[in-house]
């Protein structure tokens, strides 16, 4: 009796549950990042908030709030991350100098930055007059440098000719109002942070700039798909989900914004003004930051097109929306 007992002890320790796992293991969770005060990625926050990711079977931890998107890039280089929200430029131009090896599987948002000029300031009325200006960008290759690099050359202007400096967002608004600058490019809510506290104005929107332009993205990296699959999957499902929220319940929406950019109201639901929240992947967009990174000398690609089928991977996106 006591021989059988143990036995059957034995065996319910070899109980394998739905996961793949024995009973009793943990799943790992997986290890994403967004970047700090970014109101584009809000779609992060909602499926936290709302238990998406649950209730698609997974968990989730933040494993980084970073400043700006090659620093994403450089986490994922370094093994420390299996998905992240983050700008398609560093992300394009990370892959395709070879300093990491992610995918894109959903988009996250279209438009949403600004270039914005102190709010006193009547000597700089297009960007024209940015010539001789400093100019200040969150990083080099990110969405909004590629911005600025756009519109300055089909305004006629030689980038070279700006004064174009590095400042992390949080920076910009104070360097603006003491004279440091004279403009800065950022994600929302900077821009509307700018104005709200009355230090800024608008010169031009993101969409003024490129209209409809890709802006950021949920990306994985390749060793994560292919070894969890399944869980990438999930993870865009919540995504979608906590879009089709946002794009819903926009009070609750902008609720969770402030939380989670530390912003106040007024700010947020300004800045919610300038993004349009999307998950549809828009092939065009990469292709044109493709060739305007590799005329900028900033990346290499021989085949921009077959570049860009295999760095978008719409396919679990497309089930999700078609099952």
């Amino acid at each position: 009796m006591k021989r059988s007992v143990l036995m059957l002890l034995l065996l319910a320790l070899l109980v394998v549950v739905p996961s793949g796992h024995f009973a009793g293991a943990s799943e790992p969770a997986i290890r994403m990042a967004v970047l700090q005060s970014d109101i584009h990625q809000l779609a992060f926050w909602v499926a936290l908030e709302k238990g998406f990711f649950t209730k698609n079977g997974v968990s989730v931890e933040v494993a980084g709030v970073f400043k700006a998107g090659p620093e994403i890039m450089t986490a994922f280089s370094a093994g420390e991350l299996d998905m992240a929200y983050v700008g398609e430029a560093p992300a394009t131009t990370a892959v395709a100098n070879k300093a990491a090896r992610v995918v894109v599987v959903a988009q996250v948002n279209t438009e949403g930055s600004a270039l914005v000029i102190a709010k006193d300031n009547t000597a700089i009325k297009s960007l024209a007059d940015l010539k001789g200006k400093t100019v200040a960008i969150p990083g080099h290759s990110t969405v909004q440098d590629f911005l600025l690099r756009k519109a300055l050359k089909n305004a006629g202007i030689a980038p070279a000719s700006v004064n174009i400096i590095v400042l992390k967002p949080p920076e910009m608004i104070s360097a603006l109002r003491t004279g440091q600058i004279d403009a800065f490019i950022a994600w929302e809510p900077n821009p509307s942070k700018a104005a709200t506290m009355g230090v800024g104005q608008n010169l031009v929107t993101s969409g003024g700039m490129w209209p409809g332009h890709p802006c950021c993205v949920l990306v994985t990296d390749k060793k994560f798909i292919a070894k969890q699959p399944e869980k990438v999957r999930a993870v865009v499902a919540a995504h979608v989900q906590a879009t089709n929220y946002i794009r819903r319940n926009a009070e609750d929406a902008i609720a969770i914004g402030v939380k989670s950019t530390g912003m106040d109201e007024a700010t947020v639901r300004k800045a919610m003004q300038n993004v349009h929240f999307t998950y549809e992947l828009n092939v065009e967009g990469e292709k044109e930051y493709v060739r305007f990174l590799s005329e900028l000398s900033l990346i290499r690609i021989d085949n921009p097109d077959g570049f860009v089928d295999q760095f978008l991977q719409p396919k679990i996106l497309r089930d999700i929306l078609h099952k």
